[in-house]
């Protein structure tokens, strides 16, 4: 059993194949955290200590016991009015005026198989591949409750966390925070591992102390962001890619979040992940139940590829769904960089005979080819095919493009609506407005309010009338904004962040079940919600606007810490690049595209030469070889684009037969005295011989990851290099 409860300690253990998550029912019903950490025997509960220490309260249920205090003893679920003054869980606004929520144990179960969550993404698993443990915790004046879900996937080393927040009071209860997890460690100095950016740089590597004091990152742009990432790492002080303990949380959500972490003045620390506290004031009626997001928990003592790995194959395994979840995508041609807007049938068609020549499989029609739409300005939320612009209907181009030998795919942004548009000279009332106040515009569009349902099933009908229209196998799910002006004529404005949420969730579950067999690649101004939450309806995301190969090195590489290669959208675009005006050669471009499995080029063919067609062809075909490796392959960083001359990674199979190396040098000595680069593979079999095809060259598995394999020092900029490994029977 994953999941054991010990009836006379009351102590609760989770155990994964290689970790021990342990937490303990005390004397007066509240809920101790024990311990988290690699797997162990026996009970954790002479971890805990108690002195009388000055300024922190007692529970009246301590008598006059003073060693007792919620300020230093480490909880599952911390919430406000205990006596803890750390960063708290859950706030709760009751109804008469007081925050507090004191919470002590009544119940639990354990079942067979994972939890689910009703209207939300989560991680899923067969009957027999993982347990739950809810554990029911009551305020007994306001009649709050609050079920902790727990999810052990013993094989994957994770464990999921969520809550349900209910009142069942006579009066209404107001929640001001709720968090999903939270992780509180008695001793230890740890850094907290985040990834920052902006859009067009998304995911960029941060590694900080956790210090005295609160230190936050989230979002409140009602979407993850480009600016933080929804997905942290606690590591020791010591840890590294190969060796050290690490823990990971991975919230399961593609709005507002926070998290935050704090080291107290008894030098603990405490870890929170969840929703985002600015703008949400969520209002439960007697009856009510809100629904914490899920939170991912994984840990490592074996570095950080190990735990990026297990974050990997949870997500390809168990968050990934649909006919594309398991399966290889399709090589596409977008449009985008071909043509911007200026665009009719007759240039689509002859993109995809390109297509067609080049061995890709898919071409994708994006912006501009509904309603009015010749520029950022105007059309969006008239989802009408614009036939005098392309020249025929949809259904007969997408013929002409199929009779090809080529998939079609298009781009849609929904949640977004042009006040130069027929829909918003109708509905005014359904967009994001504050009464009384301008709307703020970006990049001239506004938000819909997606926690309406009205507006979202007038969308989808408006949507689907185009979508069966033809064969239609992909679809860009883009959204290029972030959300201000958060009110809604229709709810309480507290809710109105996380219920536009919800409604983009049921939007996009509506899609996948109409459409079983499309593939949506989500799109958020490239990495704008590139998170677990939209990984569940959409297993391929855009990984960022940005197509500069140099670039989307650092991209990829912060990305590579929680998210499969399998998520990773990545293109090959022409130069001078149009973010950058960087130069780097078509081999470069495309072995950098190669780190994801949303593999495709974004470029008009037509001013290509012969000879960059034909080096095309042959990355295509090289791709498609390397798939399946890169699709469901253990992914190990060899270096960091931040700190070293060249930036490497590779890709090994299960079972250590196969592996794929890919090196880019991003710093240039310029002459022929240089150092040599040494590259130190991982994750092979170290007693196999291995066998490079190009050259027939054989190298011992322990060899290549302990001296490792020399660059060559040549002259030139941006030099690439892709070496294939195959092991000898």
């Amino acid at each position: 059993m994953a999941i054991n409860y010990h009836r006379t300690s009351h102590i609760f253990t989770l155990d994964t194949e290689n970790t021990t998550y342990q937490m303990k029912v005390d004397d007066y019903g509240f809920l101790l955290h024990l311990y988290y950490g690699a797997r162990i025997s026996g009970d954790m509960d002479y971890l805990l200590t108690y002195f009388d220490r000055g300024f922190s309260g007692n529970p009246a249920d301590a008598g006059t016991d003073r060693t007792y205090s919620m300020d230093a003893l480490p909880q599952e679920y911390p919430a406000m009015g205990t006596g803890d003054y750390r960063n708290s869980a859950l706030i709760i606004h009751n109804g008469d005026g007081s925050d507090c929520c004191d919470l002590r144990y009544v119940s639990h179960e354990i079942r067979q198989g994972k939890y689910g969550l009703v209207g939300l993404p989560a991680v899923y698993a067969g009957e027999e591949e993982a347990q739950t443990l809810e554990i029911l915790l009551e305020d007994s004046v306001s009649k709050v409750q609050v079920r902790l879900l727990y999810g052990v996937l013993e094989e994957e080393d994770i464990i999921t966390r969520s809550v349900k927040i209910t009142n069942l009071g006579s009066e209404d209860v107001i929640v001001e925070k709720a968090a999903g997890a939270c992780l509180d460690f008695l001793a230890g100095s740890y850094d907290l591992i985040s990834f920052y950016g902006r859009h067009v740089m998304e995911r960029s590597f941060q590694r900080r102390e956790i210090a005295h004091g609160s230190f936050s990152v989230g979002s409140r742009r009602g979407a993850s962001s480009h600016q933080y990432n929804p997905a942290v790492i606690i590591a020791r002080r010591d840890t590294t890619e190969d060796m050290g303990g690490c823990y990971g949380m991975m919230f399961v959500y593609s709005g507002s979040f926070l998290c935050e972490a704090e080291k107290d003045q008894f030098d603990q620390t405490r870890v929170l992940m969840g929703l985002q506290r600015d703008l949400f004031h969520y209002t439960l009626e007697r009856g009510e139940v809100l629904t914490v997001p899920e939170t991912v928990l994984c840990y490592s003592d074996e570095g950080f590829a190990a735990l990026s790995n297990r974050y990997h194959r949870c997500i390809r395994k168990h968050l990934f769904r649909g006919k594309y979840g398991q399966a290889i995508r399709p090589v596409l041609l977008n449009s985008w960089e071909a043509f911007y807007f200026d665009f009719d049938g007759e240039k689509i068609c002859k993109l995809a005979k390109e297509a067609a020549t080049l061995g890709m499989d898919m071409v994708v029609m994006d912006d501009g080819w509904f309603g009015k739409r010749e520029d950022d300005n105007s059309g969006l939320g008239d989802w009408q095919v614009n036939e005098e612009k392309l020249g025929c209907s949809l259904g007969e181009l997408i013929e002409r493009i199929n009779r090809l030998g080529v998939k079609f795919g298009i781009w849609i942004e929904p949640e977004m609506i042009s006040e130069d548009s027929d829909l918003y000279r109708t509905h005014p009332d359904w967009v994001m407005r504050i009464p009384g106040r301008k709307p703020i515009h970006a990049r001239n569009q506004l938000v819909l309010d997606f926690s309406r349902a009205e507006v979202r099933d007038h969308i989808f009908k408006q949507i689907c009338g185009v979508l069966d229209q033809g064969n239609v196998e992909y679809v860009k799910w883009d959204m290029n904004r972030s959300i201000s002006d958060i009110y809604s004529q229709e709810r309480s404005p507290g809710k109105v962040a996380h219920d536009y949420m919800l409604g983009v969730y049921e939007f996009l579950e509506n899609l996948m079940e109409r459409y079983p067999n499309m593939l949506i690649e989500g799109c958020s101004g490239g990495g704008g919600r590139f998170d677990a939450g939209m990984m569940y309806y959409t297993p391929q995301i855009w990984c960022s606007d940005n197509t500069d190969a140099l670039d989307r090195l650092k991209i990829q590489y912060g990305t590579s810490f929680f998210y499969p290669a399998a998520s990773v959208g990545t293109h090959v675009s022409a130069v001078p690049n149009h973010q950058t005006g960087r130069s780097i050669s078509l081999r470069t471009r495309g072995i950098v595209a190669m780190a994801g499995s949303g593999f495709g080029y974004e470029l008009d063919p037509n001013h290509m030469t012969e000879r960059e067609k034909e080096q095309i062809r042959e990355q295509i075909a090289k791709y498609k070889r390397y798939a399946p490796l890169v699709f469901s392959g253990d992914y190990y960083r060899l270096s960091s684009p931040f700190d070293d001359v060249y930036t490497a990674w590779m890709f090994v199979s299960e079972d250590g037969g196969r592996a794929l190396v890919s090196a880019v040098m991003t710093i240039q000595n310029g002459n022929n005295n240089m150092p040599v680069s040494y590259v130190r593979l991982k994750g092979l079999d170290r007693d196999a011989l291995y066998e490079e095809p190009d050259s027939g060259r054989c190298y011992f598995g322990s060899a290549l990851m302990e001296a490792g394999l020399p660059l060559p020092a040549e002259l030139g900029e941006y030099l690439s290099y892709q070496i294939e490994l195959n092991r000898k029977l």
